[in-house]
């Protein structure tokens, strides 16, 4: 117990350090070097977004090396300060790669008044997009990553590691061999669009999993469904939903399908049905239960690290949604496979009953306690770390820590439970989109979507639910995610009432609603028809897709409802 109590004190000083961060607000350092005279402003895109990094120069008549240089802040503004103001013609440059360059002469009135009051701030600067031949090199391989995942001709991770070294690979050795065009992004840049707060959120969030997976809790739960129902299969099939669609939302629907298929395998044949009557409408319910929590899908953790939106705002805003589409698709699940409810025997042998009920023991109680108090911590934790500022990552990786120090596992078998090949996805797709988002594609496509839309509220919503809704069936939610959130952004920012972060509700709704669309859409639909692949009932894509892409729409027409009653 005693390193318990050191972490607990260790934790109670980041808390109160972190309330003390939250109450004190950043403040910037004043110019070390006394400068008398400063020029500012604002630099963004003609949609008005901020450009970070442009490069803004001031120059003196026809001399070659300007007297003052700077870069622009991630919000556009820029400031340039001088000693003294010199005199004669004065002018501006303002470049940017993948924008046009701008020369802006600073005329006698502007020097006068800045002269007089010491500062000057000039009038926002719009810097047109500029499409090169690095534009589209990025393109292409955006868009090859995506198919490449789609159609399953690489596996995921290594098609977005290709996708990120041919980006570097034509951004250095391309625009210095062929063409300076060609350039898309460095290698610094890029890293900057790794969001480091998802990596390390998904880590943490799987060594807890790992852990409370190795107490048989789910084992458990799953025989316990079984006695619950008495053997009769249509309330068996809805109440392993509603324990997925639960554990989807405070887990994640990978691990939990992962859990939940082996056992679901055993007690549908012992019941003398299909199995897959069971397990699909399992992953049907742990795509769309996990959509109520920040850490239930990850697009959920994408979105919400993107929007700043937060653990309670997931189930204040999406919970009533997931219910209604829950009840749907239960009545659904009832009518489809009204054949196999017919053919199930009401009890099973005494011999098979005992075997799935010593599979179901829980071995160690005590560590399941331990597990389940640090676990029931940390999502206090999530809730708590809103109001001081401290991103979900934190109370995960304190919840992590605390449960590796109490429990004592074997540190490396918890280290290899880590999914550490869908963290690097993660890495590699984020440097993808950010190429694309880099060279203005993402913009492009923005600027489309919301000629479209127009200021229609209703109207972006049901363009941005169904929109990603229909994509994520036939691609994968993740990467789909990904590349929409700076679109979902640009229209928040233009269109009325849209500050309510609506769009990305209905982007989180929409794409994992989508995800049941085939087998392709999701993590959990690959895992899960991997698993069924090894035993006499595997998954098929017709299968799942006779049963999936109704649910899929059934859901999104009233996730739609739902966003219209709550916003």
């Amino acid at each position: 117990m005693k390193p318990f109590r050191i972490l607990t004190i260790l934790t109670l000083w980041i808390l109160a350090l972190a309330l003390w961060g939250a109450q004190t607000p950043p403040v910037r350092a004043a110019d070390p070097h006394g400068f008398a005279y400063t020029l500012g402003g604002q630099v963004s895109d003609p949609q008005g977004q901020p450009i970070e990094d442009a490069h803004i120069a001031l120059y003196r008549g026809h001399d070659t090396q300007p007297i003052a240089e700077t870069e622009s802040l991630s919000d556009g503004t820029w400031q340039i300060s001088l000693s003294e103001i010199p005199s004669g013609e004065l002018h501006l440059h303002v470049s940017r790669a993948h924008y046009q360059e701008q020369d802006i002469p600073i005329n006698g009135a502007l020097v006068q008044e800045w002269r007089a009051s010491g500062s000057y701030v000039m009038e926002a600067l719009t810097l047109e997009r500029r499409v090169t031949s690095g534009f589209w090199a990025a393109t292409v391989v955006f868009l090859g990553v995506l198919l490449l995942i789609a159609f399953e001709k690489l596996h995921s991770t290594t098609a977005a590691l290709t996708g990120a070294s041919l980006i570097f690979l034509v951004s250095y050795f391309g625009s210095a061999w062929i063409s300076p065009n060609l350039y898309i992004i460095t290698f610094e840049r890029a890293l900057e669009y790794i969001n480091w707060e998802v990596i390390l959120l998904v880590m943490a969030m799987m060594i807890m999993i790992a852990i409370i997976e190795d107490t048989g809790i789910f084992q458990w739960l799953a025989f316990q469904s079984y006695r619950i129902s008495r053997g009769r299969a249509w309330m068996l099939a809805l109440i392993l939903m509603a324990l997925t669609a639960v554990a989807s939302a405070l887990l994640d629907n990978f691990t939990t399908m992962l859990l939940m298929t082996p056992i679901s395998l055993q007690i549908g044949v012992a019941l003398g049905i299909n199995p897959l009557a069971l397990i699909i409408p399992e992953v049907l319910a742990s795509n769309v239960g996990g959509i109520s929590t920040l850490v239930g899908t990850p697009t959920n953790i994408l979105i919400g690290a993107y929007a700043d939106i937060g653990f309670t705002d997931f189930l204040n805003y999406e919970t009533g949604g997931v219910l209604m589409a829950l009840v749907v698709m239960g009545a659904f699940v009832l009518y489809h496979y009204r054949e196999e409810w017919h053919k199930a025997g009401n009890t099973l042998s005494p011999a098979l009953y005992k075997r799935l009920q010593e599979n179901a023991r829980i071995e160690d109680p005590q560590a399941l306690a331990k597990a389940l108090t640090v676990f029931t911590l940390v999502m206090v934790g999530f809730v708590i770390g809103e109001h001081v500022g401290a991103p979900p990552a934190v109370p995960a990786l304190i919840g992590a820590s605390a449960l590796l120090i109490w429990l004592k596992p074997d540190v490396h078998h918890m280290i290899k439970a880590v999914d550490w090949t869908t963290l690097v996805f993660f890495m590699a797709l984020f440097i993808v989109v950010g190429a694309v988002q880099e060279v203005g594609l993402i913009s492009v496509v923005a600027v489309a979507m919301s000629n479209a839309v127009g200021t229609n509220l209703p109207l972006a919503t049901f363009a941005v639910l169904f929109g990603a809704g229909t994509f994520s069936v036939f691609i994968a939610n993740i990467p789909l995610t990904a590349s929409m959130l700076p679109i979902v952004e640009f229209l928040t920012g233009n269109i009325p009432g849209a500050n309510s972060k609506v769009l990305y509700y209905a982007l989180s709704m929409g794409a994992a609603m989508g995800g049941n669309g085939t087998l392709i859409g999701g993590e959990a639909n690959l895992v899960t028809a991997g698993i069924t692949a090894q035993t006499d009932s595997p998954i098929t894509f017709k299968e799942f897709i006779k049963i999936g892409l109704p649910i899929t729409y059934l859901t999104l027409v009233v996730g739609y409802l739902w966003l219209l009653i709550r916003f």
